[in-house]
């Protein structure tokens, strides 16, 4: 066993008892290690935390306490590599107490450049601290659009239907549309032919309108006819509106449309389309 440490000590370890380059390696691996290991574990405490009080529902929504549970983890890596690169710059027998006393953490911030990372940071908490949006959410921020995935300390990550990750600095957010806040609006519009009976399709209508209304449960008010919105080149437009759940309008639009198609079918009205009429004067 002496021999083992012995053979350790002058492998790791130069003339004067310290760790040489291969030693300090070594321990560096060892201390991310650690903080990865550390770090896992805090995870599933916060995972496990915030799965009680999901429970429990006297507690906040299901939506916040995941952008919640996605900052802490975001602010428990930040901490602890932050830990991990002192312990390192200490190793090289570099002050990291020094360079804190004299500059400040806001000024070694701005020394390394990160003047952006520090806005981003604010911006961050800013973001979550004000419930401008949370995890799950359906948002439009400048020109990208899609459910918020991830609403971290530096940056949020939003994916579209195209199934593309955006990601965006939270500095560089300004307007932000949530289309997921109180009742969303259903429209849809469907036309029919000039020859119709406008009566008729009104009654028709209304009809498919309440068999939507008593069977949807997603819909909160509506649908409502609006009456006659348009006369077309080739037909008459008719609008029909509902308020639905958040997420829900497009479902809603959807069996609108189906629905009447259906009924139109079934009652033979005409929806329009262009024609070509030729004349024949030849006697």
């Amino acid at each position: 066993m002496d021999k083992v440490l012995n053979f350790i000590e002058n492998f790791f370890k130069n003339s004067k008892g310290e760790l040489n380059i291969l030693g300090k390696g070594i321990k560096i691996i060892i201390i991310f290690i650690v903080i990865k290991v550390l770090t896992k574990i805090v995870y599933v405490i916060i995972d496990r935390t915030m799965g009680k009080r999901k429970k429990n529902i006297f507690n906040a929504d299901e939506k916040k306490l995941n952008t919640l549970s996605t900052v802490l983890k975001n602010i428990v890596k930040y901490v602890f590599y932050f830990i991990g690169l002192v312990m390192v710059l200490d190793m090289f027998n570099i002050s990291t107490s020094s360079i804190l006393a004299t500059a400040g953490i806001g000024g070694l911030a701005i020394g390394f450049g990160a003047q952006s990372l520090v806005k981003d940071i604010i911006t961050g908490f800013f973001i979550l601290f004000e419930d401008q949006f949370s995890v799950g959410d359906y948002v439009k921020i400048g020109e990208y659009e899609g459910i918020v995935e991830e609403l971290g300390v530096r940056v949020t990550k939003i994916r579209d239907f195209s199934g593309e990750l955006h990601i965006i600095p939270n500095s560089n957010i300004g307007a932000v549309t949530n289309k997921t806040r109180g009742a969303m609006r259903a429209l849809v519009k469907v036309s029919v032919a000039y020859e119709e009976d406008m009566d008729k399709v009104i009654n028709i209508l209304e009809q498919v309108c309440n068999e939507i209304r008593e069977n949807n449960k997603n819909i909160v008010d509506g649908p409502t006819i609006l009456g006659i919105s348009n006369l077309g080149e080739y037909g008459i437009d008719f609008t029909i509106v509902a308020k639905t759940n958040p997420m829900d309008q497009w479902s809603v639009e959807r069996e609108i449309r189906k629905k009447i198609k259906e009924t139109f079918d079934r009652e033979n009205i005409e929806i329009p389309y262009p024609k070509l009429i030729i004349y024949n004067n030849k006697s």
